[in-house]
């Protein structure tokens, strides 16, 4: 966990923070999937939060972030609230997305949220079409794409990045190598599983990192941001990472991997490494993280209630946002 310039203690508690909302936020909607509660389907990120959490660190509002069918954690993180998140799962008006969207839509451009699919690989071409445009406007915000290891394989993948290379477009695209495409072994559909290798390819960067250690992630994403504001091209990170509950919810855990591979990435947890980690360099002290601890706990809380609480979208409305609608200007 080497680092130039470590962050502030307000930042590392912040990467905390946020972690911790989006896992116990995924703790309640997994909760509410059981019960019956969530419409449709349920692809959390338990295990993952290090990534999100390290790239969207970097990023302003006015960055644009472009996510995949496992989008949680990127919302949560991008500034989406756990009650707007929970609420549009539960198809509630109050929901990101106004009920309409459900987990594999999360749209909120008031944050820089551009929106999740349950498509493979088109983030990847969005996130390449915001660098342009933010490129031609001559702004210095960013556009990033998160995927799987999946889409490396998609021609989406080569189209976009190679585009972007090739135009030193502001775009940072973030493979998130959970090493299960689904449930099919990554290492079983390509002949090179070293994704950050083939951004040579590209002529761009592509920088591997542990994608459970959140400082890791933190500072390859500072890079990768510095380098596309300052008008110097995209680079490719490739988090290694690992998803300890099944694809989605209602799927089974194993059968397509072992027991003993999911226990073992759960000793490697990347919130409970970076809690151990702020204590032994005293970065924080233990009333701190309780405190935090206690707040998430308390808003997941609320945030449950609040989902719960809101109301339906009125049938009558069913067809807004689907048709484009005539204006006076």
């Amino acid at each position: 966990m080497s680092m130039e310039k470590k962050p502030t203690s307000d930042q590392l508690l912040s990467l905390y923070r946020v972690m911790l909302t989006i896992r116990r936020s995924e703790e309640q909607l997994a909760k509410m999937f059981a019960a019956g509660l969530v419409h449709g389907a349920c692809h959390t990120y338990v295990g993952e939060e290090a990534v999100a959490t390290g790239v969207c660190a970097h990023l302003r509002a006015g960055d644009m972030v472009f996510s995949t069918h496992r989008g949680h954690g990127h919302a949560l993180a991008k500034g989406v609230s756990p009650g707007a998140l929970m609420a549009e799962l539960l198809g509630r008006e109050t929901g990101v997305s106004r009920g309409r969207g459900g987990s594999m839509h999360l749209f909120s451009p008031e944050v820089g949220m551009m929106g999740t699919s349950g498509i493979v690989a088109p983030c990847i071409l969005q996130a390449t079409g915001a660098a342009y445009a933010f490129k031609l406007k001559g702004l210095d915000n960013v556009g990033v794409a998160f995927f799987g290891d999946g889409a490396s394989n998609n021609g989406a993948f080569h189209e976009g990045i190679n585009m972007a290379g090739a135009w030193k477009l502001p775009a940072i695209f973030v493979c998130e190598n959970n090493l299960y495409a689904t449930e099919i072994a990554y290492s079983s559909v390509t002949a090179n599983p070293e994704v950050a290798t083939r951004a040579a390819s590209f002529g761009i960067p592509g920088v591997a990192v542990d994608g459970n250690d959140v400082l890791a992630v933190y500072k390859a994403a500072e890079e990768a941001v510095r380098r596309a504001r300052a008008g110097e091209g995209p680079t490719l990170i490739e988090c290694k990472t690992y998803r300890t509950r099944a694809h989605a919810e209602g799927m089974r855990d194993a059968g397509y991997r072992s027991q003993d591979e999911i226990n073992a990435w759960k000793q490697r947890d990347p919130i409970a490494t970076f809690r151990k980690h702020l204590l032994e360099d005293e970065d924080a002290g233990e009333p701190e993280l309780q405190k935090i601890e206690s707040d998430v706990e308390s808003g997941t809380v609320a945030a449950a209630k609040f989902a719960q609480a809101s109301p339906y979208p009125d049938p009558a409305t069913a067809l807004t946002h689907v048709f484009a609608e005539e204006t006076n200007r």
